[in-house]
């Protein structure tokens, strides 16, 4: 099974902290702010971890918040001994990011300044949150300005920090239900340079779909148009989901539109029998069955057995193929039943499908055993 992320963000990280504010702060009392800071840590996963460094931080650095916020970024540019560009090296900065989001909604200016500094180091996503639900017009009309700032990471945040399901953190209701106000800063970022910006725009696309599908069937329609192959690179990505799920709007984008004259056949699924941490392999044919060229989408879906005995879909994207008259492809592929933090598998039979430009064929099921 994977190393837990919070084994990646140890004891070492206050203890960091302390090291960069106490070279910068003759006052800051280390030994109190570690104290505080390991009290419990052990217990806690990744983000709990960081929200007790960033308490611990309001408990050791002056009462006064501006003074505080002064002393934390003054430390920023502290050695940290942790690889920052790669890996968690860069989480070192989480708890100043919470900090930030907790303590200073009453503080825009600075607050906004010190985002904008963090960002550029880690990412300042999970704090801008807090200032569009507290302050939402003057933080859309900052994160405008920033849509052009010479820094990609500063951009990135314009678009990350907007998404309406940001991973790790609360949905932001307010654009689940009307996302206008996000899109127009994605319009603003759709040609950007930085493919880090424009995967950044994708996934916020993609985001708002799965509220308003039409919404970004209609975005990425409009975009198409005098569409460079970076901007196609994002509406592929934003439909992604869509796609998984059938959704005729966004397959018809794509150009999948149409129902494909296929003939599924000749399927193995071997063994159909197998316990969990082995891997069950798929061969199977595609026969155009048309008098022309076909293009069309291929996709698996497999329904997983889940703790409760129902079954949880999950798509794996294979290819995009062109089919030529009455030409017929054979597909293999292998899944993995490995134990991981992010699907853990569980005793049962699974179904597979293919979907072919969003339509199912089932191939068959296999049968999965404790050991």
């Amino acid at each position: 099974m994977a190393e837990p992320l919070k084994n990646s963000f140890g004891a070492d990280v206050p203890r960091t902290i302390a090291r960069m504010i106490a070279a910068v702060s003759h006052r800051f009392d280390k030994k109190a702010f570690v104290r505080s800071a390991l009290d419990g840590y052990d217990e806690l996963e990744l983000m709990p971890r960081a929200w007790k460094i960033a308490h611990a931080l309001r408990r050791c650095l002056p009462d006064d918040y501006e003074q505080a916020l002064k002393i934390l970024l003054a430390s920023l540019d502290q050695p940290s001994g942790r690889t920052a560009a790669v890996g968690m090296g860069a989480f070192v900065f989480l708890p100043h990011v919470f900090f930030v989001a907790e303590y200073g909604l009453d503080h825009f200016e600075s607050s906004m300044r010190a985002q904008y500094l963090l960002t550029q180091r880690f990412t300042a996503e999970f704090s801008i949150r807090r200032y569009l639900e507290r302050h939402q017009k003057a933080t859309l009309a900052r994160l405008a300005e920033w849509a052009t700032d010479p820094s990609e990471d500063v951009r990135r945040l314009v678009s990350e920090g907007t998404r309406p399901r940001l991973p790790w953190a609360p949905r932001l209701r307010a654009f689940q239900a009307d996302p206008r106000p996000v899109l127009a800063l994605l319009e603003r970022l759709k040609d950007d340079a930085s493919l880090y910006v424009r995967r950044s725009v994708a996934n916020n696309l993609n985001d708002i779909g799965k509220d308003h599908p039409d919404v970004l069937v209609e975005t990425a329609r409009r975009w198409m148009e005098k569409a460079t192959e970076e901007r196609r690179w994002i509406i592929r990505h934003a439909l992604r989901s869509a796609v998984k799920r059938g959704e005729a709007g966004a397959l018809h984008v794509l150009g999948f539109g149409d129902t494909a004259l296929v003939e599924i056949g000749k399927v193995r699924i071997t063994p159909s029998r197998l316990p969990i941490g082995s891997s069950v392999g798929l061969t199977w044919e595609m026969a155009n069955q048309a008098s022309g060229v076909q293009r069309v989408l291929v996709d698996l879906r497999v329904h997983y057995v889940k703790a409760n005995g129902k079954h949880s879909p999950k798509v794996f994207k294979l290819k995009t193929v062109e089919l030529a008259p009455r030409e017929t492809i054979r597909f293999s592929k292998s899944l993995a039943l490995t134990q991981l933090t992010t699907r853990i598998h569980y005793p049962g039979m699974h179904r597979i499908e293919l979907l072919v430009n969003g339509r199912p064929y089932p191939l068959g099921r296999f049968h999965v055993t404790a050991g």
